[in-house]
């Protein structure tokens, strides 16, 4: 007989934190630090990402969105994961960037 083992699904800190592991290409920051991820969801070793990019022409989109899924599915316990794109609400640096962002920016 075996033991059947329970693995402990990923807290969303975790999530997060791998989500900050990738850099857009462009401008060497983390998506995360950017505020490109909208949000990110856990639900039974699916993860769902909502994030934007920089703008709608982003020619680094399929790098930055196939970067967060790799990352991701590093994690124990994440068996799939879906990356959306989304445009609404706009990005907007001033508000949605982190301190350290806007001050590399240069948006004050």
């Amino acid at each position: 007989m075996t033991e059947a083992t329970t693995q402990t699904p990923p807290t969303h800190e975790e999530l997060m934190h791998k989500l900050w592991e990738v850099m857009d290409p462009e401008l060497n920051m983390s998506i995360v630090d950017l505020g490109l991820v909208y949000d990110v969801q856990y639900d039974g070793g699916d993860v769902l990402v909502t994030m934007t990019l920089t703008s709608p022409g982003c020619p680094l989109g399929p790098v930055i969105r196939g970067e967060a899924y790799a990352r991701l599915r590093e994690l124990p316990g994440v068996n799939d994961v879906d990356v959306q794109i989304v445009w609404n609400p706009p990005w907007d640096p001033r508000t949605m960037a982190s301190e350290d962002v806007r001050m590399q920016l240069g948006i004050w």
